[in-house]
Order: structure tokens, then C-alpha cells, then sequence
């Protein structure tokens, strides 16, 4: 659903110092100081959630006469048109299949490259030279200089525009299935930055099969080792998959088992199954703590996976 002149019903609290024609009052158009909400209704057996983003709406629900409902009643306080069955949210087209729901930004996708002007350009096959293997490597470079980037920076995001085009329909596929268990796989790039040489960590989290969640960051603050880089990304790791089952619990999703924490490192598995700590590991003792508390008595099991795997 999509609320009509949403930013025409409140009053900005702060001060906004801008030049205005004579007599306008209000705030400017996108302006808004609301949080992004997630609001959920459970009573007996219906469900229902409400996700707001500004003035957007995504309304589910197990009980289709209570959906209708609220909705009739959100038109009696707004403005509102409902736009029907979810099809496309925030640049994220949602496709219903019987095997789950495919999502994906190929109109997003197309209008950058129509914008870049790169329509008739021929595709390439990796998104920055000399072979760097993972695209997401590519953004996390270019994104260092959005302040001051140079024509080389320009050059290599055209290139990354031209990766796109090969394939701007490539989305993740939520699939339909019982599995209801989170987890995750964390790994770290140590002094991967030739200048600071922080190291960068990299996480994926899947509930069950469907790939949920994901990120790749260089780290806040300098590694003297490979495994204090890994214990580092295994603690971020398991912030997102503690955030990630309350916010499951939020929509009446419990876990089914220990959520899983895959590590390449065994040294790393070692140093947060054991509680004592040592000289060499008392710089990292707040993400000792908290792994310490989440494998211990929280409902996480920590593992040792294969690089090659």
C-alpha cells in the first residue's frame, strides 16, 4: 500500500535552514524523521505485520478477512491506494513461483546502466581487473572513494555498470520448505588493506536453505593475527544471528535447533569454546565475552569448516 501525501500530515520537529519562497511552511518532499518499523498483531490464530518505509506498506498476514479489515481501516485515517499482491518494494521486484519467491533488482539495475549510457555496451565478465574474484570486493574498493575519486574510479565503476548488464535479472531465491534453522558462515581477509592493512571480514547467514543475509566490511580496528581477524568476523557473525532470530521470534518463527557457526579457523573455534584468557587474546576481551556468552549458555553451536569447502 502506498499513502497519499504522506509528508503532508505532520510537522517537522527540528529546524531546517534553507532558502524558501515567501509563505512555505513546510518540510521538503522525502523528509522525514520516522523510524522504519516493523509492527506486529497477534491474537488467537491471526497473524498480521505491517512494515512501514516512510510513506510504503507491506502488509502480510495469515487471515485475509483481517487484512482486508485493517486495510479499510487505514483508508479511514489516510489517503491510500492498494496496490495489490506484492510485486515490487524499495527497487526489489518479488516474483511468486511455487518454488518460494525470487527477488530481484533488474529494473533498478537497467535504469543505472540506461543512465551510464552504457545500453549499447558490450558486457564483461568480471567487474574489476586484475583478478579480483568476488564483485562484492569491487563495490567495497570503489565505495572508499565517494569523496574524492579520480577518473580511475570512474573508469573502473562504468566497468562494474558493464558487469551488470551481463546478468541484471540475478536475484536470490527464497525457497519454500519446513527448515527453520539460522546459519552462518564468517571468514576474514587478514591486512587485506594494502595502506592501513586492516583486515576485512566477510559473513553469509541462511535460514535453512534461502540465503537471508550477507556482508563484506573492512574491520574497525587493526588485527595482529589471522585468527584475532577471524574471532573478529565470528563475533559479528553471531551479532546478526542473534539479531536475526528475535526478529524471527517477532513473527512467531522459532528455531528449531542450535543456530550454526561456521569457522575456517580451529584456532579461532578453540580460543571462544575456552573461557580463560591469555595475554595475547586480552585486546579482544569484549568479543570474548560475548561469544563466550553465546556459545556457552545461548542457543548457538560453533564448527570447524574446510577452506575448501
Amino acid at each position: 500500500m502506498d499513502v497519499h501525501n504522506a509528508f503532508l500530515h505532520g510537522d517537522l520537529t527540528e529546524e531546517v535552514y534553507m532558502k524558501i519562497p515567501p509563505g512555505f511552511e513546510k518540510g521538503r518532499h522525502g523528509q522525514s524523521y520516522s523510524d522504519y518499523s516493523l509492527f506486529t498483531y497477534s491474537k488467537k490464530a491471526t497473524r498480521l505485520n505491517v512494515l512501514v518505509y516512510v510513506d510504503d506498506l507491506i502488509i502480510p498476514g495469515n487471515n485475509r478477512a483481517d487484512s482486508v479489515a485493517f486495510k479499510e481501516y487505514l483508508h479511514t485515517c489516510f489517503h491510500m491506494k492498494d496496490l495489490g499482491k506484492l510485486k515490487y518494494f524499495l527497487g526489489i521486484e518479488v516474483a511468486w513461483s511455487r518454488e518460494g519467491i525470487f527477488l530481484c533488482q533488474q529494473k533498478y539495475a537497467l535504469d543505472i546502466i540506461s543512465e551510464a549510457g552504457l545500453l549499447g555496451s558490450k558486457p564483461v565478465i568480471f567487474p574489476m581487473e586484475q583478478n579480483q574474484k568476488l564483485g562484492l570486493s569491487t563495490i567495497h574498493t570503489l565505495s572508499q572513494f565517494l569523496q574524492k575519486q579520480k577518473e580511475d574510479h570512474w573508469v573502473a565503476s562504468l566497468r562494474v555498470v558493464r558487469y551488470l548488464k551481463g546478468s541484471p535479472g540475478q536475484g536470490v531465491l527464497l525457497q519454500r520448505e519446513n527448515t527453520r534453522v539460522l546459519q552462518g558462515w564468517c571468514h576474514s581477509d587478514w591486512a587485506a588493506c594494502p595502506t592501513t592493512r586492516r583486515s576485512v571480514t566477510g559473513w553469509i547467514v541462511f535460514l535453512g536453505s534461502s540465503l537471508v543475509s550477507w556482508k563484506s566490511k573492512k574491520q574497525d580496528t587493526f588485527s595482529l593475527s589471522s585468527a584475532e581477524a577471524e574471532y573478529r568476523a565470528m563475533a559479528k557473525l553471531t551479532c546478526e544471528l542473534k539479531w536475526m532470530q528475535g526478529l524471527l521470534e517477532c513473527l512467531d518463527v522459532r528455531q528449531q535447533d542450535l543456530m550454526q557457526v561456521h569457522c575456517v579457523s580451529q584456532l579461532t573455534l578453540h580460543l571462544a569454546r575456552n573461557p580463560v584468557f591469555h595475554e595475547r587474546s586480552k585486546h579482544i576481551e569484549f568479543d570474548c565475552h560475548f561469544l563466550d556468552d553465546a556459545l556457552l549458555d545461548g542457543p548457538i553451536s560453533a564448527s570447524h569448516v574446510c577452506t575448501s569447502s
